[in-house]
């Protein structure tokens, strides 16, 4: 059975809302599929009281309550109604209370009630979100809960139990639990039944496509600065470029600055290491000894691969046979690498492992290295990456009107972008955004980040700009597109 951990369900929730299916339909779609399962179970005019707390789980119940029309519904609100945490949940409440139903706002432990036994309690204190230790007003509700004899219906998840990892300081014990969208991890631990009891899969409208869509809610996992970082904690970059090509480095590094890495250096050829430092006081430039990567560079690349956190290869170094032949010595010297263009030829899937390895190639280039086409069907397309990333063990992000990334049996499309940026340098600006981001987080979160990124830069410059726009004009966007 496929299951969705709590992180990915909070980034699924804030993709729907992107993609225009808004957060309030999701809590009304929640809580009349639990107020429907409730008239199924139990029958009309039975007591219901609810325990709900100030989060979207308490919205979900302040939806169900509305629907069960007959039946004897009183509310116990864990806190005021002011300090309800979201826009969805407040709102649900308010109505609640013009509709007239008995509610009872509790800020103090003493003061919650012992329930009928003959009630039908829902428990809607704590959902996916639940976080750190109980406090004394959650703690006692969910002894009350646990000493009384009535039936238990808990909406997701079990008050008190973590969703993911099924530790608990402290949990409701349920008969029925009913969760949405998709089981989370710990509803399915046979030791964990005598919390959770009967479960239940509620749809709530979430179209199985949007799964793979890629949007805000995968930004706001990001890790993100903290405000005592110093030089370097946002991440270390090395770019080994340049040479028939000298701009690709440099859009490489400026867009991988936009992007918030703290420190990037730039090793490339001799005769064009000048000229990339000339782009960019921004830019640290380490000339290696010829007009293209050769053996001889190796000793000064041994040097400065263990500082960066991640090396981007390929872009503008050219397919002559000695860099081809570095490159394969230098790749598995990386911590973590992203490989794009020219360095994509050097790979050999068959011998190697790339576990710490994103590759950026477009169909062009994924034909040549795989030996497989990629067809135009987006279904088809994404089993042959997939596939190809499930027996490669690399992380794929395949660049085309609609990116496809994939690592493992893990799949996730990106729709950002426009037609404009078939212009030149915007790969070298993806390879730069994906490498920034690989600094500070894995791999598959990485790579659909940038595409999602670029992507959207690409559609803010077209705005000013229209087909006439610029790698260097996406670089400027990179801040903005970052929050979307």
């Amino acid at each position: 059975m496929q299951v969705i951990t709590s992180t990915e369900m909070a980034a699924l929730d804030a993709n729907c809302e992107y993609y225009g299916l808004a957060r309030t339909q999701l809590m009304e779609n929640a809580g009349a599929s639990l107020a429907n399962i409730i008239k199924q179970k139990f029958p009309q005019g039975t007591p219901v009281t609810i325990f709900a707390g100030k989060g979207s789980n308490g919205g979900d119940a302040f939806v169900a309550a509305r629907h069960l029309t007959g039946y004897n519904v009183q509310v116990f609100l864990l806190g005021r109604g002011d300090e309800i945490k979201t826009a969805g949940a407040r709102w649900n409440f308010s109505i609640l209370k013009k509709a007239g139903t008995s509610i009872i706002e509790i800020t103090d432990s003493t003061q919650i009630p012992e329930p009928d036994n003959d009630c039908v309690i829902i428990d809607a204190i704590f959902g996916t979100g639940i976080k750190g230790r109980l406090r004394p007003l959650e703690s006692t509700a969910i002894d009350r809960i646990n000493n009384c004899a009535s039936e238990v219906v808990s909406v997701d998840v079990p008050s008190g139990l973590d969703p993911d990892t099924g530790d608990f300081e402290k949990a409701v014990r349920s008969n029925l639990t009913v969760t949405f969208h998709k089981p989370k991890p710990a509803l399915l631990r046979q030791e964990l039944k005598t919390y959770t009891g009967e479960l239940i899969t509620a749809p709530i409208g979430i179209p199985l496509f949007f799964e793979r869509l890629i949007g805000k809610g995968d930004l706001e996992r990001l890790a993100t600065r903290k405000p005592e970082s110093h030089k370097g904690d946002a991440g270390s970059m090395l770019i080994i470029g340049g040479g028939p090509y000298s701009g690709a480095p440099a859009l490489c590094a400026m867009a991988a600055l936009r992007c918030g890495v703290d420190l990037v250096h730039i090793a490339a050829p001799e005769s064009v290491s000048d000229i990339i430092a000339s782009f960019s006081p921004n830019l640290i430039t380490a000339a290696l000894t010829d007009n293209h990567l050769n053996e001889n560079d190796i000793p000064l690349l041994k040097k400065m691969i263990p500082d960066a956190d991640v090396v981007v290869i390929g872009m503008g170094l050219g397919k002559h046979p000695e860099t081809q032949s570095a490159l394969q010595e230098i790749i598995p010297l990386c911590k973590k690498a992203v490989i794009d263009a020219d360095g994509l030829y050097a790979l050999d899937f068959q011998q190697k492992n790339y576990s710490n390895i994103i590759i950026t190639p477009h169909s062009y280039e994924f034909n040549r290295i795989t030996e497989l086409k990629t067809p135009e069907n987006l279904n088809t397309r994404m089993q042959v990456v997939t596939g190809f990333a499930e027996a490669s063990n690399t992380t794929i992000l395949l660049k085309g009107k609609t990116d496809v990334i994939a690592k493992g049996s893990m799949v996730k499309i990106n729709t950002t972008g426009t037609s404009s940026m078939t212009v030149g340098g915007t790969g070298d600006v993806l390879a730069g955004i994906t490498a920034a981001l690989f600094t500070t987080n894995d791999a598959l979160l990485s790579a659909c980040c940038a595409a999602f990124i670029s992507g959207r830069a690409g559609e803010i410059c077209h705005q000013k700009y229209g087909s006439g726009l610029t790698a260097t004009d996406i670089i400027e966007c990179i801040p903005e597109a970052c929050n979307p």
